[in-house]
C-alpha cells in the first residue's frame, strides 16, 4: 500500500480495536449521524490534535469562551471589563444573554496564542460572581479583521 496520497488528498489506513471499543464507536457514529466511520475517525482526530495544540500553547488559535455569571456581584462587570480591555487583541466580541435570577451567559470570541486564551480564561473565571467558563479552541482562523492597503492600514 503506497503511503502518497489519492488523486482527492486522502489517506487510507487501517485501524484495530478491541471488540468493545468497536461496538462503543459504532453507537458513536449511528448517535451522531456521521455518514461514515472514516468521517468519525477524521473528526475524532481533528479535535484530538485541536485540544493537543490548545494545551502546547504556542499555536495562533480561535476560540470560543462561555462564561455563566451572577450579574449582581457588584465589581463583577467591572472586572471582566478591564480584563476585556487588557486582552483587546485576543477578545473579537461577545454575545450577552440574559438569564433567570440575575445570571448572564455570555459567550466571547476569542483568537490569539492558546497560552494566551488559556490564560484570559482562567484570569474571568476566577472573578467572584463567575459561576463557569468553558474554553473551546480551534485550530482554523478568522481572516484578517482589516485589510491592508499598499502596506497601510485604512
Amino acid at each position: 500500500m503506497s503511503n502518497d496520497p489519492s488523486a482527492d488528498g486522502l489517506r487510507r489506513i487501517t485501524v484495530s480495536m478491541p471488540e468493545e471499543t468497536f461496538q462503543a464507536f459504532e453507537r458513536l457514529v449511528s448517535a451522531r449521524g456521521f455518514d461514515s466511520r472514516s468521517q468519525a475517525v477524521a473528526e475524532m482526530i481533528h479535535q484530538h490534535a485541536a485540544q493537543h495544540l490548545g494545551k502546547i500553547g504556542t499555536e495562533i488559535m480561535a476560540g470560543t469562551l462561555t462564561l455563566v455569571y451572577d450579574e449582581s456581584k457588584s465589581a463583577l462587570l467591572r472586572d471582566l471589563s478591564r480584563i476585556f480591555r487588557e486582552h483587546v487583541a485576543e477578545v473579537i466580541s461577545s454575545q450577552h444573554v440574559l438569564l433567570e435570577d440575575e445570571h448572564v451567559l455570555e459567550v466571547i470570541l476569542m483568537q490569539g496564542p492558546a497560552r494566551t486564551l488559556r490564560e484570559i480564561a482562567n484570569k474571568l473565571v476566577t472573578c467572584k460572581g463567575v459561576k463557569t467558563a468553558n474554553l473551546t479552541l480551534t485550530p482554523h482562523l478568522m481572516p484578517p479583521l482589516h485589510a491592508k492597503a499598499n502596506g497601510m492600514n485604512r
